[in-house]
């Protein structure tokens, strides 16, 4: 379905507010109030739904260049378009690496050539993600793709001293180190989280610490050279209590949780289904309850998907040899519906903060993550909250199927997904 210029959104909820009618006219909102009147528009009939600004993941896996059996720029974008994501950020663990200047931008292209969403490269902090010598940190910066967001994500960035240095750097153009928190010698064959569970089941453990360590040093690292440090995927109550401590200094520290973080935990490895191994493991009921209070809190500052795409082959196999990883941004939305909202621990204005205004912001992301308001850039989200329906990964946009959500009942639907105006998704398809 291809939309005209002008498109009416009629009686949509903005931010969960009253029913308003949204106008956009070409890439921008061009009016917000009662009872909007444009001939000639293409009119959405929102019947009461949820209108947000379009969602930014910090924290997406495309695989291209390299692993396009699991994920593509292409497919990846529209599985995020399908989950109401304007704008993802890909991360850099690609073959090759996403280490120089002519990688960062390959991948940039793809994105603006897909056109399903805007694609922020995540640029390597290490050469090949070896955590031995820093990557070309400024040539990534000074690129076409404008690199704001470094990050060896699926490795720490574990020698101190390379981890101040990044910090040093990055300094000088307003960047930021995105750390993976896993101290690797703690964590050696490790498959899942340390504790009852992992006891009981004869499962190398993988503690808490292992994850709180890495961040308590770089906090303080951070603090030292005065510079932005975000926590990857935080998944432990000790770690929000870093968090918590740093940020009480004034010192320049974010966070993100995944939504299954949110809402999975440890217990469900007792299955051996390998759709539940994930790194950082899916942690105890009590760290799952203290994640979703200090993202109520503003402790945790967003939401990230860790969308991690992997072919059958990787994950349909005994447990110990699977791929540790989870899709999760055609999911995202309704899983932070049910543990968030649903729950009464974020209203819907929290959750356009959580995924949209703070994750554009720790990426420097312009024209994302902006009210709904005339003069704004018309990225958006509408989306029914009444919706119930069960997960069925047959349907994904993704090329991967590792959910672990298959033949669970959700809420929460995206009807439409607009980037800059133009609808990306319409009446819960893509166009």
């Amino acid at each position: 379905m291809t939309m005209s210029e002008t498109i009416l959104i009629r009686g949509a909820r903005v931010l969960g507010g009253a029913a308003q009618d949204v106008l956009i006219s070409g890439e921008t909102v061009t009016a917000v109030g009662a009872d909007l009147e444009a001939p000639g528009a293409t009119v959405v009939e929102a019947g009461g739904h949820i209108l947000l600004p379009g969602l930014v993941d910090l924290h997406t896996h495309l695989r291209e260049p390299g692993r396009e059996d699991s994920e593509t720029v292409l497919t990846g974008t529209r599985a995020a378009a399908s989950g109401g994501y304007t704008a993802v950020h890909a991360m850099a663990n690609t073959f090759p690496v996403a280490d120089t200047a002519g990688v960062v931008e390959q991948v940039w292209r793809l994105g603006r050539e897909s056109g399903y969403c805007d694609v922020q490269p995540v640029g390597a902090v290490t050469v090949g993600l070896e955590g031995r010598q820093l990557a070309e940190l400024g040539a990534m910066a000074d690129s076409a793709a404008q690199v704001r967001v470094f990050s060896d994500d699926g490795k720490c960035v574990d020698d101190a001293v390379i981890m101040r240095r990044a910090l040093e750097y990055v300094k000088a153009f307003g960047g930021v180190v995105a750390q993976h928190a896993q101290e690797p010698r703690l964590t050696e064959g490790a498959q899942m989280n340390e504790g009852t569970v992992s006891g009981e089941l004869g499962l190398t453990g993988w503690p808490a610490v292992a994850e709180e360590s890495i961040i308590a040093r770089d906090v303080l690292l951070a603090a030292h050279v005065g510079s932005r440090v975000h926590i990857c995927h935080l998944s432990t109550a000790g770690s929000v209590e870093i968090v918590r401590w740093a940020k009480s200094k004034g010192w320049d520290v974010t966070a993100e949780v995944t939504p299954h973080h949110l809402l999975l935990t440890d217990e469900l490895v007792r299955s051996y289904d390998p759709v539940y191994k994930v790194n950082p493991p899916l942690r105890t009921e009590a760290d799952v309850m203290a994640l979703r209070e200090a993202l109520a809190d503003g402790t945790i500052d967003c939401v990230a998907t860790d969308h991690a795409p992997h072919p059958h082959e990787d994950k349909d196999c005994e447990w110990a040899a699977a791929a540790m990883g989870m899709v999760g941004l055609e999911t995202a939305l309704s899983v932070v519906q049910h543990t968030m909202v649903d729950t009464g621990l974020l209203d819907w204005a929290g959750v356009a903060d959580r995924m949209s205004a703070r994750p554009a912001a720790i990426g420097r992301l312009e024209g994302h993550g902006r009210p709904i308001a005339a003069g704004e850039p018309a990225n958006l989200v509408l989306l029914d909250p009444a919706y119930r329906g069960v997960v069925n990964p047959a349907g994904f946009a993704s090329r991967s199927r590792n959910t672990p959500y298959e033949g669970r009942e959700l809420p929460g639907r995206v009807v439409a997904t607009f980037l800059r105006g133009r609808a990306t998704v319409m009446d819960g398809k893509l166009t």
